[in-house]
Order: structure tokens, then sequence, then C-alpha cells
């Protein structure tokens, strides 16, 4: 009987705080990592657990409160002591990559020289300036350098990588699972959504963060509400729904009130797959995405598309989706006007993701790639 590839070995995954995507990905690796016979332990905030249920899917959860203070003391020595005994420590981002390589120090291996250290990139280093971008920089490019191997989600992070100077970087793409099926019909969550009979309905979906350009996304908002606009659709101006949390929300929420916007944010919500069903449109506005899981989940849906070109969108959707420049507010209404003036283009786009879909590699996939590496750095089980 053949042993399992990673029969005995000690893995600890490591992620910072996290709403979305990173702590998604996390949590579906928990029960193949197991099936392969890892000893797996998530190490990251108790918040975090909560709403990913790490523990409750089978890994050991050890509570280190890794938050926005890059290399934090504190944490630095709770995941010393989390990771002790690991054989592999793989890090998903840079917080979480910063303080897993200072503490790496810190735990020297029973069998003598330190456990293999991996770090996946799932985003880019935001756009800022002045001495904080540089001290970011140095961070990032010292926190890929200390990883035996970086995995990046899109191929502008792997170039990054390269030139930060890492040992080894592959290109690892992270798959958005499936969304469930949806639970209503298109036409009673337009109902509850408030959508007037008629008028098209405009999904965005993501945190209330700066990387998302939700200020474009209200600018194209005020463009389409705008009376003196014309109505190549003949449809009314589209009413536009977020589903998502985040610290803008305070301030976005004002702007809405203050320029009366047909915008409604809805907060976090898990009926996605029901939104995306009911919508016309989905726009995804913002100035950096890798593979981004909004993207993914409206192309499985069948839900035409405007996103930015920006990062690895162009590469995840190829031509299944309208892509404009970022921070275009005129381009980013004009591409959602253009649709939903002409619903034949709108249906050939909905076809054309769920080809595309077809073609990604699923949670299964992305698994199997993952224990091949593990297996790679570490060799055979004994």
């Amino acid at each position: 009987m053949s042993t399992a590839p990673l029969h005995g070995r000690r893995i600890a995954e490591v992620l910072a705080t996290s709403t979305g995507g990173v702590g998604t990905h996390v949590r579906s690796l928990v029960g193949p990592l197991g099936r392969a016979g890892a000893l797996l332990r998530v190490c990251g905030p108790a918040a975090t657990d909560e709403l990913f249920g790490f523990g409750a899917a089978g890994a050991a959860f050890r509570p280190v409160q890794i938050g926005p203070v890059p290399g934090d003391p504190r944490a630095v020595l709770a995941l010393a002591r989390a990771t002790r005994g690991a054989d592999l420590v793989h890090a998903h981002g840079l917080r979480a990559g910063l303080v897993a390589a200072l503490s790496r120090h810190l735990v020297p291996h029973p069998a003598g020289g330190r456990a293999s250290l991996v770090l996946t990139l799932h985003n880019a280093l935001q756009p800022s300036g002045g001495a904080g971008r540089w001290v970011l920089s140095r961070v990032e490019a010292a926190t890929i350098r200390a990883a035996d191997l970086v995995l990046a989600a899109s191929g502008d992070l792997a170039d990054n990588a390269w030139q930060a100077g890492a040992r080894d970087v592959r290109v690892a793409p992270v798959s958005a699972p499936p969304l469930p099926a949806p639970t209503r019909d298109r036409d009673a969550v337009r109902a509850e959504l408030g959508v007037p009979d008629g008028r098209p309905l405009v999904v965005a979906v993501g945190r209330l963060h700066p990387q998302k350009s939700y200020g474009t996304l209200l600018d194209a908002a005020a463009e389409w509400s705008d009376p003196t606009a014309v109505d190549t659709a003949g449809t009314g101006a589209p009413v536009v729904v977020v589903a998502g949390d985040g610290p803008q929300e305070a301030e976005l929420s004002a702007r809405i009130a203050a320029e009366r916007l047909p915008v409604t944010l809805l907060g976090r919500r898990t009926d996605v797959a029901d939104l995306l069903a009911a919508a016309d449109v989905c726009v995804l506005p913002s100035v950096w995405e890798a593979r981004s899981l909004t993207a993914q989940e409206a192309l499985r849906s069948g839900t035409p598309l405007v996103a930015t070109r920006v990062g690895g969108i162009p590469e995840l959707v190829g031509d299944a989706a309208v892509l404009v420049p970022p921070g275009d507010a005129a381009a980013l209404a004009g591409a959602v006007r253009d649709l939903l003036a002409d619903p034949a283009r709108a249906g050939q786009l909905a076809d054309a993701g769920r080809v595309r879909a077809a073609q990604w590699p699923d949670d299964a996939d992305t698994a199997r790639g993952l224990v091949a590496v593990y297996r790679e750095l570490l060799g055979a089980p004994a």
C-alpha cells in the first residue's frame, strides 16, 4: 500500500487578518492537505478562524494576531511558538510572510536547520507615496528573499518577485471555490433590493477598500444618473449595489447620501450567487487584482463583466469580459451603458465567460499542485 505523499509531515499555514480571498483559499486547502497525510495547523487571527472555520474543517488552529503593523514583535514571538516543530511553513501574503520570516530565526527544526518557508503573493503593494512606500518595498523584497519558494497568484506578481531577488518563483493560480446555486429567482432578488421594473441592476462584490476603487464606481453612477445624459439603453439609470464591508464604508455612504446616487452598500453578503444571477452587469473597478475571486464568480455565473485592465485580470478573463483603464469613470460608465444597450453582446459575453471559466483550475487542481510542491521541498515521507 502506497504512503500518502505528505504522511506525517507537519505543515503550518499562516495568514493575517482576512475577510475574503486569502481566507477562502486557505480554508479550501485544509481537507486536501489532511487527506494527503499532513499534520496541519493554521496560524492566524482568531477572528479569521471564526469567519472561515479552519479548526472546524479539521486543522489544528493556533491563534496568532497578525495585524497591520509590519513585523509586530508580539506576532513574531507568537508565531514562533505556534510553528515550533513544523517541517514547512507556508505564509499567505506579505504581512504573514514577514512575520513567518522573522519567527523562523527563533524556531530551530528538531532535525537541524530550519523549516522550509513558502510564500504566496496574493496581492501587490497598494499605491502610496513617500517614505511609507519605500519602507514597504524594502520589507516586501526582504520577505521575498527569505522564502525558499515564492508562489505568485498572477504573472505580474511573479515578475515582481524575480526582480526583488527571489530564489525560486512559480505562478500558482488561486482558484475561487464554486458558488452555490442561486436559491431565489431574479425577480425576488430585485424586489428585495428595491430595483424598479425595467431598471438595470449593476452589482459589485468586494471589500470596501481603496484597492477596489469604488470612488470610480460612484463617479460612473453619478454620470448614469445625470438627467442630461443620453440613455442609449432606454432603461433608465442603473441601480448599483455593492456587496462587501470594509474601512471605506462610512466615507462611501456619506458620498452616496450627499449626492443622492443610485447606489446601495449591502454590507457583507452570503447570497452572492443570487446577486449575480439577478444582475445585468457585474463591475470590478479595482486599481489592481491578481486572480480576482469576483471576476471568477461572475464569469462562472454567466454575468457579463466590466473590469479594469490591471494586474492578472487580462490573463484571467481573456476576451470574456470588457476591460477598461483603471480610474477612468467615463470609460467604466460607457462600457456598462453600451452593454445594457446591446443585449446580444451581453449574451455573447455571458456564454464566453462560462467557456473561459471551464478552462480554469479548480480547488482540487490547486490543492494537488500544492501537495506536489510540498513533497518536492520535503522529500518522500520516512
